[in-house]
């Protein structure tokens, strides 16, 4: 795998030379009140669990939220026409508090989260108040800095085309679909061992599985190598909603997996538990699946090919690095 470097507008891009770049501020308000530069930070809304970043283009602001409770929001910048920034599902691939660029004259990119390996990533950077970069999200300073501190590698990062908002569902599905109830107690378990051994033990392979309806394929991903791969059954004759599900936990009260679940693209919005429903994977897969699950695990579907060279639309990524 080639790994280029990453995008950059210009060096003067981060400096302080214009007055957009003076406002960004910390301030008290909605996510749909905050004006170019401005975000909002409240992590004790929801002070554990999986987070994840959305991104929407067309609104230029970045969500945050753990354990499917938004705790920031904040402006962005995304790429200008002609540099499109990708849509689709992401992992966070590197993180560098101090990275510079060396195609564009060392250019400092402060609090850089890195999403591709051809140029795309999360980092601070000047805001004029519209898409003005080359494909990567700029941030205000001080949030790209009280992100960088709660993110790590592996965790997801979702850009879409539409404003997405996550909700919380409890289903079986996919998973435990076709297992006993007493099979429940053992994935309950398994997750808060999981949970447990964050910061305690060794880190563990970060778990996402891709479901491609337009090849009725499940594969199974540990830190970007598939791990497991096989057939699915989609039920009925509609396509699946393109949507990211992040594992939040279980829901003892109804025997099932507890996730937070958004749509990406232009698509209608689905009852998501219902669609993850519909897809029975072959059982050796779902079996590998299961005894690779841990709390910010994400399960992806799409209606594209799930390798980039199957596909016709190139601004869409499926976790880049595999796929």
């Amino acid at each position: 795998m080639q790994r280029r470097t990453l995008l950059f507008t210009a060096a003067a891009a981060l400096l302080p030379s214009g007055p957009r770049h003076g406002l960004a501020q910390r301030v008290e308000k909605y996510a749909e009140q905050l004006e170019n530069g401005e975000f909002n930070w409240f992590p004790e809304r929801s002070p554990a669990g999986p987070i994840l970043i959305i991104v929407s283009i067309p609104d230029q602001l970045v969500h945050v939220y753990r354990n499917g409770v938004r705790i920031a929001a904040s402006t962005c910048s995304t790429g200008k026409p002609g540099h499109r920034t990708p849509t689709g599902v992401f992992k966070i691939l590197q993180k560098d508090k101090h990275h510079r660029s060396s195609t564009y004259s060392n250019a400092p990119m402060p609090n850089m989260n890195r999403l591709t390996w051809s140029g795309i990533a999360l980092h601070a950077g000047n805001l004029p108040g519209y898409p003005a970069s080359h494909g990567c999200v700029r941030l205000p300073m001080q949030f790209s800095e009280l992100l960088f501190g709660i993110t790590r590698t592996g965790m997801t990062v979702v850009i879409a085309d539409d404003r997405s908002q996550p909700s919380s569902v409890t289903h079986p599905g996919l998973v435990l679909g076709d297992y006993a109830r007493h099979e429940f107690a053992a994935v309950d378990v398994a997750l808060k061992k999981s949970q447990y051994s964050e910061g305690h033990t060794e880190r563990r392979p970060h778990t996402s599985v891709v479901v491609s309806g337009a090849e009725s394929k499940m594969t199974v991903l540990a830190d970007g190598d598939a791990v497991a791969e096989g057939k699915v059954t989609i039920s009925g004759q509609a396509p699946l909603p393109e949507s990211v599900h992040t594992l939040a936990g279980t829901d003892q009260d109804e025997g099932g997996l507890r996730w937070t679940s958004t749509g990406y693209g232009k698509s209608d919005r689905e009852d998501l538990a219902r669609e993850l429903r519909r897809i029975k994977a072959e059982p050796q897969v779902r079996e590998a699946m299961r005894r690779r699950m841990h709390q910010g695990m994400t399960v992806v579907t799409t209606n594209a090919p799930s390798r980039a060279e199957q596909r016709s639309g190139k601004d869409f990524v499926v976790i880049d690095g595999i796929y």
